[in-house]
């Protein structure tokens, strides 16, 4: 049986003890959110124990506006649906890209960071300037997501050989070492992981026109509102253009996803979206 590593987010501390981390009890309500731990800079285990990141910041703030205790685990992006639909969890916190086949099985709500595939090699490679220079490259990518997907769809016709990993980490150590040639994710976490390691830097960049969002079970479309309800006042106040600052090193552009709020509840375009009008939860 998989280990399940236990976060509690309280007041904007993550307080770890071995396996389970806890924080401090106090009363009011309590939800549990799932994350792909390791997926940088979104969700990372930090040296000295709990977890950072732009999503751990996200959900931290969206707790003390809720007033809702937030207890994170981590669960591996290849069964991190299934998950959700067991309802082991009450939504998925890790960035999870919009698509039309993802929502006839899961509620997403709007947007919170845009999403395009970046390619990440080694310093001393070759830049990627196009897919055709993909052709017989080996390239890692974290098992399950929409950049194996991706891959897959491409496989026989750029002749790729897929290293699949169960770990973000593992997937990028794998282009490190150099058991890949590249390793595909969200221009977050391949542009996070050039920042921090000076071997590596990002290279082709797919446009998708995609975002990430937080997906919620079908008949949960009250926590769903409620949740986008916040989310968009902290689009407005400019907290995820702050985030993005911290994170990435620039604000958010202008009409991004980060600072947009949708009309409605949902993706918009997508199944699930609810055109009915509300007014942000700012109080």
């Amino acid at each position: 049986m998989r280990n399940i590593h236990k976060y509690c987010i309280s007041s904007g501390v993550a307080m770890v003890a071995s396996v389970v981390l806890m924080a401090a009890v106090h009363a009011g309500e309590k939800m549990v959110v799932a994350a792909d731990v390791g997926f940088a800079p979104h969700v990372m285990a930090k040296p000295g124990g709990g977890v950072e990141g732009y999503n751990v910041d996200m959900i931290e703030e969206i707790g003390k506006r809720l007033g809702v205790e937030f207890e994170i685990v981590d669960v591996e992006w290849s069964g991190i649906f299934a998950g959700l639909n067991a309802k082991k969890y009450d939504f998925i916190m890790a960035p999870t890209t919009v698509t039309p086949e993802r929502a006839k099985k899961m509620l997403f709500m709007e947007g919170y960071l845009d999403s395009e595939m970046v390619f990440l090699i080694k310093e001393s490679a070759a830049h990627i300037a196009s897919e055709a220079q993909l052709k017989g490259k080996t390239v890692a990518v974290n098992k399950g997501n929409i950049y194996d997907k991706w891959l897959t769809e491409h496989q026989d016709k750029l002749n790729l050989t897929i290293e699949r990993y169960g770990k973000n980490a593992d997937a990028i150590l794998a282009v490190q070492s150099g058991r890949a040639d590249a390793y595909l994710a969200s221009g977050s976490a391949s542009g996070w992981a050039a920042q921090q390691n000076p071997l590596l830097k990002t290279s082709l960049v797919v446009r998708t026109g995609r975002y990430f969002s937080a997906p919620f079970r079908l008949e949960d479309a009250a926590l769903r509102n409620r949740i986008e309800r916040v989310v968009e006042c902290m689009k407005l106040d400019g907290f995820f253009s702050k985030l993005h600052e911290k994170w990435f090193a620039s604000p958010a552009g202008a009409g991004s996803t980060m600072v947009t709020v949708e009309a409605g509840y949902g993706a918009p375009g997508i199944e699930g979206h609810v055109a009915t009008f509300h007014r942000p939860d700012c109080g």
